[in-house]
């Protein structure tokens, strides 16, 4: 099933978790049980911007066997709570992205002015711009993209940009809050709380092949594609790209995102590449 969201058709890689079955109620033993799967979609609908998509999608995933990590010690220091501060620090580094039929978000990767995105937002084609949190809306070049790991680097000429730094992963830790940032629905500038629900969650997101993931509940939208997923330091510890859906729901807290780990060697070897 495809999931339908405000004002069109959700693009993106489309994520199923294998359906398990509900055991006959003790109380009703004669009714059947039902089937309750979970959609992942990516779609990006943004409301009040130029509609619609390209490359829809369909991977399905396989169970999900694996578990989620074991929660560990917090890092030396502890982690900060104030996440208004994290807030303040992520902000600023964090873009709408535009094409013709959609949109999602981005991050701003180094100070030559590229941009971290999701494959799925760009992969449409088209011109695609973005808009900074003053405003200012800079037209922007495709650099590279991978559809297998669903990370896209764009290039916008470097203005006082602002990267953000990214979080060592041997620090994130299952538990520690962290917040989704980006244009949910269009509302840029968009940010939402949570904690890493899991590390290394065997899912697929964008390819044939299972790849690890963060799971968090912070509230990911569509439109949040492509956004950082960061920590109490402000931080990205993932590329939100993903989120799970009981059929004909809405956000359910789980979402995922792609590790920064693998992200910034993606977008490495697409710079170095382009």
């Amino acid at each position: 099933m495809t999931t339908i969201g405000l004002g069109g058709t959700p693009r993106g890689p489309e994520f199923v978790l294998a359906p398990e079955r509900v055991p006959v109620s003790a109380a009703d033993p004669g009714r059947p049980a039902r089937r309750w799967p979970l959609y992942l979609a990516t779609g990006l609908v943004i409301v009040g911007v130029s509609a619609t998509a390209g490359g829809a999608a369909g991977h399905l995933a396989g169970r999900d066997d694996a578990g989620a990590a074991v929660a560990m010690p917090p890092a030396a220091g502890g982690v900060p709570a104030d996440l208004v501060a994290a807030a303040g620090r992520a902000l600023p580094g964090v873009l709408s992205v535009r094409v013709r039929n959609g949109g999602g978000s981005g991050f701003v990767f180094d100070a030559r002015g590229h941009i971290v995105t999701n494959h799925h937002v760009v992969a449409g084609g088209g011109p695609v711009s973005v808009v900074g949190a003053d405003g200012r809306r800079l037209s922007a070049e495709v650099v590279g993209s991978d559809p297998g790991s669903d990370i896209a680097v764009l290039r916008v000429p470097a203005r006082a940009l602002s990267p953000l730094d990214l979080a060592d992963p041997r620090t994130t830790r299952v538990g520690e809050p962290v917040l989704a940032v980006g244009s949910p629905l269009g509302l840029s500038g968009t940010v939402t709380a949570g904690i890493v629900s899991a590390l290394d969650r065997q899912v697929r997101l964008g390819g044939a092949t299972r790849q690890s993931a963060v799971q968090t509940d912070a509230s990911i939208n569509p439109g949040n594609s492509g956004g950082p997923l960061v920590n109490a330091r402000g931080e990205v510890i993932g590329v939100n790209t993903a989120i799970a859906t009981l059929e004909g729901g809405g956000n359910i807290g789980i979402g995922f995102a792609v590790p920064i780990e693998r992200a910034r060697q993606v977008a490495t070897d697409i710079i170095g590449r382009g």
